[in-house]
């Protein structure tokens, strides 16, 4: 068992906790920071898999773009939960703090177990260049229809954020 195995099979079962987690939250705001990560430990399983440049767009596009936009969609729209069903703080993020020391404590192990990277896992890589063209030129298609989703998806949430100057349009 190398250090490699042991870093995917801990990745892999942050994934696993973090979606788990991700999908039974009553709070919003919650599920979109286990959703990070989740998108975190996706990213390091593809750095250990030899696709570095997949595991960088994981993080920028993923984590950091695409859940920043949820997360003000979230703060956007009220939170219909009740002060009565909310627990307290710790059990709240219990759970993300365990996974979030877990995901630090991987990272260190990748880092200070090969500092100069002289162990490499066997990847098969393809370049910067071999994957945009593939993804620009063979799917190109499955590309605009997600932008167009997540177009749609953005003016909904406007639509469902915004707010009422008109006392008399409110409900």
């Amino acid at each position: 068992m190398t250090v490699f195995n042991i870093i995917f099979y801990l990745a892999a079962a942050i994934v696993i906790c973090a979606t788990g987690l991700a999908i039974t939250r009553q709070s919003a705001v919650h599920a979109v920071c286990y959703l990070v990560i989740s998108f975190m430990g996706t990213a390091v399983i593809f750095y250990i898999l030899g696709a570095p440049l997949l595991a960088a767009l994981e993080v920028i596009i993923y984590a950091g773009g695409i859940m920043v936009l949820f997360l003000f969609v979230v703060m956007m729209v009220k939170d219909q939960q009740s002060p009565i069903d909310k627990p307290s703080r710790i059990k709240q993020w219990l759970p993300a703090m365990i996974l979030a020391g877990i995901s630090a404590l991987m990272a260190g192990l990748l880092v200070f177990a090969d500092p100069g990277n002289r162990l490499r896992p066997p990847a098969v890589m393809g370049t910067p260049r071999e994957f945009g063209r593939i993804l620009f030129q063979e799917y190109w298609f499955p590309v605009e229809i997600a932008s167009l989703l997540l177009l749609a998806a953005l003016i909904g949430a406007l639509y469902l954020g915004r707010r009422s100057d008109h006392p008399e349009d409110a409900p």
